[in-house]
């Protein structure tokens, strides 16, 4: 499938609606891009090290948090390959909203989470991990719990690397295992194109795993090197490419390590990249750990 969304730099969770007042939001959760994922090495927590820069984008998820007048947390929908139980993160991030907070769970009850799935499952454009946020957010403001963004951002790392970012949005270098953002000015106004199988999902777990396998020969293991590596990005040529919203130049220096590992296993996914840069689009590249693939483009 493909279409068309432009990128944006705006704060990725917003809030669209009140359904009633303070008992019910409506939010909207981006999907996100890897413009550049380098593996330094391996961290002490058993996470890799990364450097990444992550983009927000227009395609997103509308989740609706309702209270539900029940001592429950329920999940509900649509698509046949969204997990209704504990497995899924959105609920998983309500059961922290929970335990951080009992008194407010106590006064409030609790709440049923609607999911309209507009990004693809297991596709590298963190759909699990935007709508976990925007859980955050919508718990936050219907028990009035006035959380500043660095305290639900503290609370957002117990759930995934992906999470914080989804919190902010934008344009943002990631390191550490993702968690550390350095957010990136004047982002640029581009198009993506994004393209998957239906078929094809790839585990994260799968594509770490097996690029430590085979490439972690090649790791840095000195800490002071590491962070040295990773304060580089600040001054790349790519991130300096993005703040002058050079389009041609993003295309060309965008890098993912984990397309080593993916598209060999994956045919049709590199066939997918091969179709994209035959199309003369600026650049093209796998987002994440797949399978989606994305091409820039400068227009509609």
């Amino acid at each position: 499938m493909g279409f068309a969304t432009g990128l944006t730099s705006v704060i990725a969770l917003t809030l669209s609606s009140f359904i009633l007042p303070m008992r019910a939001y409506s939010l909207i959760a981006p999907a996100k891009i890897n413009l550049y994922l380098k593996i330094l090495g391996d961290r002490a927590d058993g996470y890799h090290e990364l450097v990444m820069i992550l983009q927000s984008l227009e395609l997103g998820d509308q989740v609706q948090v309702r209270a539900n007048g029940i001592e429950k947390i329920r999940i509900y929908c649509d698509h046949p390959e969204v997990p209704l139980d504990q497995t899924n993160l959105a609920h998983r991030a309500a059961q922290l909203m929970v335990q951080q907070f009992p008194e407010a769970y106590a006064n409030y009850g609790g709440v049923d989470i609607h999911i309209e799935k507009n990004i693809p499952v297991a596709a590298g454009l963190a759909g699990g991990s935007t709508d976990a946020a925007a859980v955050l957010v919508g718990l936050d403001l219907m028990w009035q719990l006035g959380l500043t963004y660095p305290e639900l951002e503290a609370i957002a790392e117990n759930l995934g690397s992906d999470v914080p970012f989804c919190l902010a949005g934008g344009s943002a270098i990631a390191t550490g295992r993702g968690e550390k953002l350095d957010p990136i000015t004047n982002s640029p106004c581009l198009f993506v194109v994004l393209a998957k199988y239906r078929n094809i999902g790839v585990s994260t777990l799968w594509a770490y795993q097996t690029y430590r396998q085979e490439f972690s020969h090649g790791y840095i293991n000195d800490p002071d090197r590491m962070k040295t590596q990773s304060s580089k990005i600040s001054s790349s040529p790519l991130v300096q490419a993005i703040t002058r919203s050079n389009g041609e130049e993003i295309g060309k220096l965008m890098h993912n390590d984990l397309e080593k590992i993916v598209l060999p296993e994956y045919p049709k996914v590199a066939q997918l990249r091969e179709t994209f840069a035959r199309t003369g689009v600026l650049g093209t590249m796998m987002s994440g750990s797949g399978s989606t693939v994305f091409a820039l483009c400068e227009s509609a």
